[in-house]
């Protein structure tokens, strides 16, 4: 239990520092730790399904879109759907490729309801280079951790 709340606190104090809207902001590490440590955190994937299909999937990640492919529409039935897929009383740690769109999902699931709301920084791939490339700097996939390739 003290690692769990030791990553819960860290997470907390970034938010309070960022002023975010919601619980706190994870590092991908500490996300996949915090998922190994208690089966209340669930990792909700908000990447459209090309990128899902595209570039890799997270095992055992709720997979929702925030925008939908093709077009880029947000998708209106994000909260119904984030409902129907997690318990009321979950943790959840959203990612997206860059920690942008998560960031936007974790916002509005803490303004639906949700208490426990976490973005997960860095996002599947990470920021981009000073080539302006992604997989180089930071993210899920470059911290080596668990992901497969459809």
């Amino acid at each position: 239990m003290g690692r769990l709340n030791e990553l819960l606190q860290l997470a907390q104090a970034r938010a309070r520092e960022l002023q975010l809207p919601y619980e706190g902001a994870l590092t991908p590490r500490e996300a996949w730790e915090l998922g190994q440590l208690t089966f209340r955190a669930k990792l909700v994937d908000v990447r459209t399904r090309a990128e899902l299909d595209w570039v890799g999937r997270i095992p055992g990640a709720v997979e929702i879109e925030w925008l939908r492919y093709p077009g880029n529409a947000l998708n209106p039935q994000f909260i119904v759907e984030l409902r129907h897929a997690v318990d009321a009383e979950s943790l959840l740690m959203f990612i997206c490729r860059s920690g942008h769109r998560s960031h936007h999902a974790a916002r509005a699931a803490t303004e639906a309801g949700f208490a426990d709301c976490y973005n997960v920084l860095e996002g599947f791939e990470g920021d981009k280079d000073a080539a302006g490339q992604r997989n180089k700097v930071g993210g899920w996939r470059r911290a080596g951790l668990p992901w497969q390739q459809s």
